[in-house]
């Protein structure tokens, strides 16, 4: 199997108008034809604003966000400042807010949080299967 490939890393501000840029960011690295383009899309939406709304991040700072395709799902690293609370999964469907984690935990195959030294990083992994003739059996193949 193929290690995959690294698609791209964008630093994005702490602020709210960085989640409509990450959710291009995304389309723009996977590509419009791609089979987890809304399930990825989607999860990044919701983790990008966790970081924003619920770490140290909103507070002027900065969103890392990588994608990387390997070949049969794809990986997201969201990496914040960390905060005061780890990420959780709120059970209450019905709340106001915190059914973004649910969702990862749902759409993604696997996932998880990592605290560190230099921040708090949440990755999640989308599988697909490829098609014949897809855009991402086409990019492994020119690799």
């Amino acid at each position: 199997m193929a290690a995959g490939r690294l698609l791209g890393v964008i630093e994005l501000a702490g602020s709210p108008e960085s989640v409509s840029q990450a959710r291009e960011f995304v389309r723009a690295k996977l590509g419009e034809a791609h089979p987890a383009i809304d399930d990825v899309t989607l999860l990044v939406s919701e983790v990008v604003t966790n970081s924003i709304l619920h770490s140290d991040s909103g507070n002027g700072g900065k969103v890392t966000l990588a994608i990387a395709d390997r070949h049969d799902f794809v990986h997201v690293d969201v990496v914040d400042a960390g905060g005061g609370s780890a990420p959780r999964v709120c059970g209450e469907t019905l709340g106001e807010g915190g059914r973004g984690l649910m969702l990862v935990e749902h759409i993604s195959q696997r996932w998880d949080v990592c605290e560190g030294d230099a921040g708090r990083t949440v990755w999640f992994e989308v599988r697909y299967e490829r098609g014949s003739g897809d855009v991402a059996e086409r990019d492994a193949a020119s690799s």
